[in-house]
């Protein structure tokens, strides 16, 4: 454990968030202006005083999970966060869970694609952030809780005809094989996470269909997909699924696009205009 060099990274990371970063009201009179030192102890679940010691290189050994909440009170990313372990002599081990935390590089990527939707997804296929335009395409994800912004429910579970597979794509079979594998490979990446251990629970207890390809085992690399969307306003989309991996944070950003000149080019446009305005209700 290096005592000094753990003290300094504390102190530095402590004074780089702001009292918003952590969910904190500003204040009028901050010297220095990011959150106190009780704070942060009081978000890590741990003592001022332990806090303290620790800040000033004279405190004991802190446990994996004093560093996890230490990580999680001062917003470290994944690197930080290894750095902070290895500082505390506890070589870290792999997350807990798949990060939900989206680079803000990335989220400026989608706010500069306006003729593509585009939207980030978790290891669990979670939807954690979108564009305009893919709002507009795939419906209004602000509106859905964190369990329906979560594709693979969408497909294997929920009821046909529902709002949340208002959207019909052709290659739902394709889909559902890929979703599948994936989450095999995120099961076995995670296996001590609950939200994990819970949506392949669910999965398996609510669709046949789901539970024969996870029987399969299959593994590998996901083809490039074409996916055509029945859109209620303006009709089939058909567009190219092209996927970016986000190594660090096992995210995947994907890119849907359609061909110039063709119809759905001209649909894609149309629905950057609407937004997700119901023009299809009756005024």
């Amino acid at each position: 454990m290096d005592r000094r060099e753990l003290a300094g990274f504390l102190r530095g990371r402590r004074e780089r968030i702001t009292p918003a970063d952590v969910g904190l009201p500003a204040g009028p009179r901050r010297r220095p202006p990011g959150p106190r030192r009780e704070e942060v102890a009081q978000l890590a679940f741990i003592s001022t005083e332990y806090y303290t010691r620790l800040e000033q290189a004279r405190g004991p050994h802190p446990s994996r999970e004093v560093l996890a909440g230490l990580a999680r009170a001062l917003r470290l990313s994944d690197a930080e966060r290894d750095h902070l372990y290895y500082l505390a002599g506890s070589p870290p081990g792999p997350p807990a869970g798949p990060s939900r935390e989206v680079r803000p590089s990335i989220l400026r990527l989608l706010g500069k694609l306006p003729g593509a939707a585009a939207v980030v997804l978790s290891a669990t296929y979670e939807v954690i952030a979108w564009n305009d335009l893919a709002a507009a395409l795939m419906g209004d994800f602000s509106a859905l809780s964190r369990e329906d912004r979560n594709l693979v429910r969408q497909v294997f579970l929920a009821p046909p005809g529902s709002d949340r597979r208002r959207y019909r794509l052709s290659d739902l079979a394709a889909f559902s094989r890929i979703a599948a594998r994936d989450l095999r490979v995120t099961a076995a990446r995670y296996p001590d996470d609950p939200e994990v251990a819970a949506l392949v629970g669910d999965l398996l207890a609510g669709s046949a269909e789901f539970a024969r390809l996870w029987a399969a085992h299959d593994v590998g690399p996901a083809p490039a997909l074409r996916k055509t969307i029945e859109h209620p306003l303006v009709g089939p989309v058909t567009l190219d699924c092209d996927v970016l991996d986000v190594a660090d944070r096992d995210q995947r950003v994907v890119i849907y696009t359609a061909e110039p000149g063709s119809p759905s080019e001209g649909a894609l446009r149309l629905l950057s205009v609407v937004g997700t305005q119901r023009l299809d209700t009756p005024g």
